[in-house]
């Protein structure tokens, strides 16, 4: 592996019961197989049991412990793990509703804070996204809507269109909804408790585990009817303490000499110092590269991609 180029990891495709095809059909993935439904890619992952790995075998966390500088650059921060994981997901049906343990009390439930936020890169007609509590309702309402199988009636909902953004701060209550590719870039954590699964059984034929006392005790009752985030001038999707990512369409280098910074293609197709990298592509683009290597070509003006930088 050259730290001189744009660095690419195959996507580690997991199977989800809500999951579909669209990662092949719109995005030309080989996925694993011809008939299990595929809802998470797992594009940037340094996680023990779904590790990226390049085609010539080396792991992201090879990178973050080995060549954490050159990479990603010498603000980097310290933690063991490269402190991302990014997917793209399918939805072909309603995901669960459910909430990810704030980092006060993350520890205490024997879980891992979770913010992310996701980016629409297609959504069908009448496609929506669960987010936040309706106006006015409270932890009573949010417990007997539960108890009745009625939860959605007092979850906020958002009509979900390509291109829209929301951010999904730990504590918010949410659901994907059916119709919709997704581009997640969160923490670095598998935590999620889910509270409501619309009585579904999982691809064993039997009811998915659900984490009640836990969302219970994670869900923030104050999040009333968030919205889609504003695009800033600069393209800035979403700036907070974990994750800066930006929507991008034009010709120039990514970042600067000394940055580490992540590439996603999310519409059409670009050229980084000589690499092609088509939608659906994650590339690492090593802070030692100089700005003729990082160089960005798109390939028409309908091409976008997505610029993932970690707060230094």
């Amino acid at each position: 592996m050259f730290l001189d180029q744009p660095i690419l990891f195959p996507p580690i495709h997991q199977s989800r019961v809500w999951g579909g095809r669209r990662m092949e059909t719109l995005l030309g993935q080989t996925l694993p197989d011809a008939i299990t439904p595929f809802g998470e890619a797992w594009a940037v992952s340094d996680r023990p049991e779904a590790q990226s790995t390049t085609a010539d075998g080396v792991t992201l966390h090879e990178l973050w412990t080995n060549h954490r500088a050159e990479v990603f650059g010498e603000n980097a921060p310290s933690s063991e793990r490269f402190p991302l994981l990014m997917k793209i997901l399918d939805a072909c049906d309603d995901l669960s509703i459910q909430v990810h343990p704030p980092a006060h009390m993350a520890a205490a439930l024997k879980g891992e804070p979770k913010t992310e936020m996701w980016f629409i890169a297609h959504a069908d007609p009448g496609a929506k996204i669960y987010a936040g509590l309706k106006n006015g309702k409270t932890q009573a309402d949010f417990e007997k809507a539960l108890q009745d199988g009625t939860v959605a009636e007092v979850v906020h909902v958002i009509p979900a269109r390509t291109g829209d953004c929301l951010f999904i701060p730990s504590g918010r209550v949410h659901a994907i909804g059916a119709g919709l590719l997704i581009y997640e870039i969160q923490q670095n954590s598998d935590t999620t408790y889910r509270v409501f699964d619309w009585n579904r059984v999982g691809l064993d034929g039997k009811p998915r585990e659900l984490h009640v006392q836990q969302s219970l005790q994670s869900i923030d009752y104050a999040d009333f009817e968030p919205t889609v985030q504003k695009i800033e001038p600069d393209g800035t999707l979403v700036r907070c303490e974990y994750f800066d990512v930006r929507l991008c369409e034009n010709a120039g280098p990514v970042g600067k000499p000394g940055e580490g910074v992540t590439v996603a293609v999310v519409h059409g197709a670009i050229n980084v110092g000589g690499t092609v990298m088509k939608a659906g592509d994650f590339a690492l683009i090593p802070a030692c590269l100089n700005d003729e290597a990082r160089e960005v070509t798109p390939a028409d003006i309908k091409t976008r991609w997505l610029e993932i930088r970690i707060p230094g």
